[in-house]
């Protein structure tokens, strides 16, 4: 028995869910998302709450119980709030700045990196060694964020590289003389 799958999702006011077209959309303040609806999983919209409950009594509909009610609370998350992710960037003369819809990143290699921006993120840079990366999409923040991340990752000596924000590098010992 799924114990987050119980819990109803509570919509919020300004924000309103419909079920239709074999998906579940969601609009609020900062957008509109939408869903696939799962097959084996039954969605209710009553009272200003979303109600997620396995169809039938099969493994693959428990399974996907807890899931689908945890995506269905991400979206009404992401047009009410929005996900961000902080990037910190360590190393002598490594540094980010965002430009317009592209992110050029400086990283020790003999060209500068440019990434494209995807649509529906928004890329700041308060300083040369932070970068803050937000949406109403966790799936896609999440995403830009790794393939930010991917250029550089930390490496365990100096701590070089990129890493996300609270993000413990295990460091190793130099080599002994």
């Amino acid at each position: 028995m799924s114990r987050i799958g119980k819990k109803m999702v509570v919509v919020p006011n300004g924000v309103t869910a419909n079920i239709g077209d074999g998906q579940l959309s969601v609009k609020g303040p900062k957008g509109t998302l939408a869903m696939p609806l799962a097959d084996d999983i039954t969605y209710e919209i009553q009272d200003g709450s979303i109600s997620v409950q396995p169809a039938n009594d099969t493994k693959r509909a428990r399974a996907f119980w807890g899931m689908q009610r945890t995506l269905v609370q991400n979206l009404v998350t992401g047009v009410t709030e929005g996900f961000s992710k902080v990037l910190e960037i360590t190393g002598v003369g490594y540094r980010a700045t965002a430009q317009g819809k592209n992110l050029k990143l400086q990283l020790g290699y003999s060209h500068d990196v440019n990434f494209a921006v995807p649509e529906g993120i928004e890329i700041k840079t308060p300083d040369q060694t932070t970068v803050e990366i937000s949406g109403i999409d966790k799936q896609k923040v999440g995403q830009v964020a790794a393939e930010i991340r991917r250029w550089r990752k930390p490496e365990p000596y100096k701590g070089k590289g990129i890493k996300y924000r609270g993000e413990y590098i295990f460091r190793k010992e130099g080599k002994k003389k």
